[in-house]
């Protein structure tokens, strides 16, 4: 019977409860669910090996026949079976090889004299110069045999196997379901390749069949890139209606003159940079036009991002508009409020800090009457809650990666069409940054402003503490300060990590005669608020903490960072932690402290000794974690990819992104040719409605 994707696995299995009822115990219920259960490795089972005379260094297959077959049961162990294969045509020449699987006593019974086999595993030697494999794959041959035909004698897939479920019954199920679909009933969601397109020729449903059960090696890989680019595909659709839902909207403009930002840049005691400069130039160029602005800050470690916001906030409130900025960690939101005061203060600006502490907003609000709003909020998810925004004309978002597209449609929704800039210190790689912020215009900022002091990063195995204490010590006599960062809050019975709450202790017996201050995500507010000042007068000395400090915290006079069990964060966090240095006129250090264990992961590490680039690290970053990991796309509202890759198929990244665009010109809504990609796609996020 043909099947379509949503037809049930029932069909394929009227006669095989047992198989049934394992794939329903392990999630899948239709064709589709099979279909998408992607092997994560193949098999090479086309060949006959000679008949094996040694070990093997990897899988092979054999066949045979079977002489015999028998349970065992060695002392105390659990009872094993061996059958015994020998050569179809050998005259006892050769030796025979031992098939063996340990508690499974049944399996005897299936085998008897004279029977052909197929296996596939490794060989071994074992006791009495026997060749065994242990937990064979095999196939009994007979004339009704159809079984065989999958799981040997071809390029085999091997599956991820959920609840334990057997390989051949996941092999099974895809074969018999892909060998079934009726290809009308699964459409192409790609546009037709053309002639000369490396996917001439290729539908779908014929990705799918090469895919899981390849007719070659390279047949396989085209299909993994045809498929990769059917997600990069749908991903761009997601993004780019996004991108037109934004567009759609009709706003207002929110630029000034220019006469709050002018002066403010005489006032300035150095210049800003050109890249500072071009990025205000392109933000200008949107707060002047009616559509409202969605663009992306991206600028390393350092690089200004926030005199940039700065200059787009001047030049929505010298239009009248009210400017929102927005962090996702109250240490932050602080810094920036201080931030702000400093070089705003001049203007007469009036700028209001909300945190989540109740008293403390409510005064600070309460300052400010009705008639004179503050012309600048900064805060953190509080600004979220309640109606405390005005009608906001500009929203910056920092830290974008640390928010969900929720939260930012969330607070862009309290006005109508706002402008919106959102900022990261995480450089993103070019091809996330088409799939992620696809939906966003992109600004960067490729250049450091003059002064900034290089930092001296070195990983250190097991250093000696004393030694530690020592340099640190060294640094407090100059006036320095540090901070000692490590992975936990509390010590864990299953990591064998470093905890702050411990290790404070610790470092306080090593370095008596210093005041040293703990720092972590469970501090009460307060608390935070009366540690970062009494670090920023330099009256704690050392700062133990998490990760907490990873941004938001700007001491100048800080020149240390030791990161304890550094192998436990990512590289592009261990950037960020690096960069809470070199922020002042002294030399600065970054040491990265490990137990050496993993070779690999030592030389991870090593990796920032020798580059301060953080696009370079970024990079790096994504093929090892992901770009789940690196940017928190869980919290993107985008598909996963699951055949994609963002560093080795960028070109099909580019590809996709055209041929979205391409579809959506011609289709916005689609609704015409196109209609059956919606049910691919959730609806665009909800956007604040255009002014009346």
């Amino acid at each position: 019977m043909p099947l379509a994707p949503d037809s049930p696995l029932s069909i394929c299995f009227p006669n095989d409860p047992k198989a049934l009822k394992a794939l329903a115990d392990a999630g899948f219920s239709s064709a589709a669910d099979i279909a998408s259960h992607f092997p994560f490795r193949h098999e090479d089972r086309r060949h006959f090996a000679p008949w094996p005379t040694s070990e093997s260094d990897s899988p092979l297959s054999i066949r045979g026949r079977v002489t015999d077959s028998r349970q065992l049961r060695s002392g105390f162990r659990k009872p094993f079976v061996e059958v015994t294969l020998e050569p179809i045509d050998s005259l006892g020449l050769l030796p025979p090889v031992i098939l063996r699987w340990f508690n499974l006593p049944w399996l005897h019974k299936s085998f008897a004299a004279d029977m052909e086999v197929i296996a596939f595993g490794k060989i071994k030697a074992a006791t009495h110069g026997r060749l065994v494999i242990d937990h064979p794959e095999y196939e009994i041959l007979s004339d009704d045999s159809t079984d065989a035909a999958i799981h040997m004698d071809r390029i085999t897939p091997v599956y991820r196997a959920p609840n334990g479920i057997p390989q051949k019954t996941l092999r099974r199920a895809a074969f018999l379901v892909l060998s079934s679909a009726d290809p009308d009933a699964w459409p192409d969601i790609l546009p037709p390749p053309s002639p000369n397109s490396d996917f001439s020729g290729l539908s779908r449903l014929t990705a799918l069949r090469d895919l899981h059960f390849p007719p070659s090696e390279e047949s396989s890989e085209r299909a993994r890139r045809y498929l990769a680019l059917e997600e990069f595909f749908v991903l761009q659709l997601h993004v780019l209606r996004r991108r037109l839902a934004i567009l759609a909207l009709q706003g207002a403009p929110h630029c000034g003159p220019g006469l709050l930002l002018n002066r403010w840049l005489d006032s300035l005691p150095f210049p800003l940079t050109s890249a500072q400069l071009r990025c205000i130039d392109g933000i200008r160029s949107d707060l002047a036009s009616p559509s409202p602005m969605h663009r992306l800050l991206q600028g390393d470690v350092g690089s200004g991002k926030t005199f940039v916001a700065i200059a787009a906030i001047l030049l929505a409130v010298e239009s009248g508009a009210q400017a929102v900025l927005m962090a996702p960690t109250r240490i932050l939101a602080s810094q920036h409020a201080l931030t702000f005061h400093r070089w705003l203060h001049p203007l007469g600006l009036r700028i209001a800090l909300l945190t989540g502490a109740r008293s403390d907003d409510a005064q600070a609000l309460s300052s400010l009457s009705a008639d004179n709003p503050p012309h600048i909020i900064i805060g953190t998810h509080a600004v979220l809650h309640g109606n405390r925004l005005a009608n906001p004309g500009l929203i910056v978002i920092d830290e974008q990666h640390k928010f969900g597209v929720a939260q930012r449609n969330a607070l862009a929704a309290q006005s109508s069409a706002p402008d919106v800039l959102v900022m990261t210190a995480t450089p993103i790689p070019r091809s996330l940054t088409m799939t992620l912020y696809g939906d966003l215009d992109l600004s960067t900022l490729d250049e450091m402003p003059a002064g900034r002091q290089p930092i001296t990063t070195a990983v250190r195995i097991n250093p000696d503490p004393v030694q530690i204490a020592a340099f640190l010590r060294s640094q407090f006599a100059a006036g320095r300060q540090a901070y000692l960062v490590f992975p936990l809050i509390d010590e864990s019975s299953s990591l064998a990590v470093r905890a702050a709450t411990r290790e404070v202790e610790t470092w306080r017996t090593r370095l008596p005669d210093h005041q040293l201050g703990l720092l972590h995500g469970r501090t009460p507010a307060d608390e935070k608020d009366d540690l970062m000042e009494r670090f920023r007068a330099n009256s704690i000395h050392a700062l133990c903490a998490t990760s907490v400090v990873e941004v938001g915290v700007d001491i100048p006079n800080a020149s240390v960072i030791l990161i304890f069990d550094a192998d436990r964060f990512g590289l592009a966090q261990l950037h960020q932690l690096r960069g809470r240095v070199g922020r002042g006129p002294h030399k600065s250090f970054c040491i990265l402290i490990t137990n050496g264990d993993n070779p690999d992961t030592t030389a991870r590490l090593q990796l920032l000794e020798k580059t301060s680039d953080g696009f370079a690290v970024a990079e790096a970053d994504l093929r090892i974690r992901g770009p789940g990991d690196l940017m928190g796309t869980a919290q993107s509202g985008l598909p996963d990819l699951r055949l994609g890759d963002l560093i080795r198929d960028t070109p099909l990244v580019r590809t996709a992104r055209r041929l979205a665009s391409s579809i959506l010109e011609a289709d916005p809504s689609l609704s015409g040719p196109h209609r059956h990609l919606l049910p691919l796609l959730s609806p665009p996020p909800p956007l604040p409605s255009s002014p009346a």
